[in-house]
């Protein structure tokens, strides 16, 4: 499928975060990879008129989904530290709405629709379809397409701009997105 966008669109970008890259505290292999997909999607959703959200994992430094408080994974993007900004080569066009989330003390948030209040703006903006690219393809990625679905908007996910934390695991996530109705493109 040849990617085309509107004004009814939104390209949600997820997590393209330091933490995520090679030399980060939560490294994806290969995730600096999805920016040089990504880059051409902002340039393309900016001249077509569509909405273009980066969410972010944006951690309290006592963040319960961190393995020194109970959690599974290692310390990462925590709040106003070098591995929470995203990708230094990253597009950010000065109209985006970034999305914080991971940012209670009590659960972790791996959707970006997780009480942050996305699907009311959506709504407001009458978006239709969402595109959905970035990191962790297995784990934010898949929540927020799957979140994407139940909120009724069509949604498609930009496969080459994922990457996964595991082959297994990405292969899995993209057969329950596509179970669930996802278009992966």
């Amino acid at each position: 499928m040849q990617i085309s966008f509107d004004t009814t669109d939104a390209l949600l970008i997820i997590d393209v975060q330091v933490d995520f890259c090679p030399g980060g505290n939560l490294p994806i292999e290969d995730g600096h990879e999805v920016v040089k997909i990504i880059n051409p999607l902002i340039h393309l959703a900016q001249k077509n008129g569509a909405h273009i959200f980066l969410s972010r994992d944006f951690h309290p430094r006592l963040h319960p989904s961190f393995k020194e408080n109970g959690g599974q994974w290692p310390t990462h993007c925590v709040q106003d530290t070098p591995g929470a900004k995203f990708h230094p080569e990253l597009i950010i066009p000065d109209n985006l709405v970034i999305v914080s989330k991971g940012t209670r003390f009590d659960k972790d948030q791996y959707s970006a629709f997780d009480d942050t209040g996305l699907h009311v703006v959506l709504k407001k903006l009458n978006i239709k379809r969402i595109f959905i690219a970035g990191l962790a393809l297995d784990v934010c990625v898949k929540e927020t397409a799957l979140d994407s679905v139940t909120y009724g908007f069509k949604t498609f996910l930009i496969k080459d701009g994922t990457r996964a934390v595991t082959q297994e695991s990405g292969d899995k996530a993209i057969s329950l997105m596509q179970q669930k109705g996802i278009e992966v493109i």
